[in-house]
């Protein structure tokens, strides 16, 4: 059941997340979702991907929606077009994160590193074998772009975009404790992704103050487009920050309790086109067409 009694002004800019979003629980982006972000576009919204994924991760999805659109991605650190231009980067100090690997020194085995380059590098971890489990699928599709560094701070000769730790739910709510009590805590920003079926929890460490809620802030001011004419559509714990920012937010029919509490307009799940049942709540039926059953 999609819930809102909001009478939103005109939206000029639709800001949409991808995992637990734009794709389904087959990891694809359904026709009807890909019909109304194109009808959408073709209304003159502009449409930006606010992900947690890195930007060449990113990339195969986006190009699917078949227009020309920016991407906001490793949650917020990057915001680069299509064709590699680069509007802004957050990057994390490299001796910022030097300092976190010592503090995160038991949390080693489920620790990744990303940098903002191309190839082989571009991802850096010590070793494989506590993090193959839970996000398998995610290093297979990576594994060109891996490369092994013992110990992991060695890599660090320029700064990353982030430091990301991958495991179960449980052993990474001890890291977010870890990290909350470290004195470092004033100079990086913590994000958290859950999923509970898989038991997987990314943590996603950050510079300060890098949200994508602060890097959509940024875009829409760049384009001249106030936050009431911002709408957002995002699933997790990672999407709070870009949820609150936009004047018209929306949060996914399979988004945890905790979130759907927080009084944003609740959609259909993933599985049930959520993203286009969103989008003809604001923009109307005539206008994207989406059939979606409530």
């Amino acid at each position: 059941m999609l819930k809102s009694s909001m009478v939103t002004p005109s939206i000029r800019l639709l800001a949409v997340d991808i995992d637990g979003t734009l794709l389904n629980p087959e990891f694809k982006i359904s026709d009807a979702d890909l019909a109304a972000l194109r009808r959408a576009h073709r209304e003159g919204v502009e449409v930006v991907v606010v992900t947690g994924r890195r930007h060449t991760f990113a990339l195969p999805i986006v190009q699917q929606l078949g227009f020309d659109l920016w991407l906001i991605s490793s949650n917020g650190a990057v915001t680069r077009s299509l064709f590699g231009e680069t509007f802004h980067r957050d990057l994390l100090p490299k001796e910022t994160c030097r300092k976190l690997c010592m503090v995160m020194q038991d949390f080693r085995g489920y620790s990744v590193l990303t940098f903002d380059i191309e190839g082989k590098g571009a991802i850096v971890l010590e070793r494989m074998d506590q993090l193959s489990g839970s996000i398998q699928r995610w290093l297979e599709k990576n594994l060109q772009y891996i490369e092994f560094v013992i110990p992991i701070e060695k890599s660090l000769t320029t700064d990353p975009v982030q430091l990301m730790f991958c495991g179960p739910i449980a052993r990474m709510h001890e890291g977010l404790a870890v990290m909350a009590a470290s004195t470092l805590a004033a100079d990086i920003t913590v994000l958290r992704t859950e999923y509970p079926v898989r038991d997987l929890s990314i943590v996603d460490v950050l510079n300060r103050g890098c949200t994508k809620g602060h890097s959509l802030e940024r875009w829409a001011k760049y384009r001249g487009i106030p936050r009431e004419q911002v709408m957002a559509i995002g699933d997790n714990y990672n999407d709070i920050e870009m949820l609150a920012f936009a004047g018209v937010p929306f949060i996914m029919g399979q988004a945890s309790e905790e979130l759907r509490a927080k009084g944003w307009a609740v959609t259909l799940p993933n599985d049930q086109n959520g993203v286009a049942a969103a989008i003809e709540q604001v923009l109307g039926r005539s206008r994207v067409g989406a059939k979606v059953a409530y």
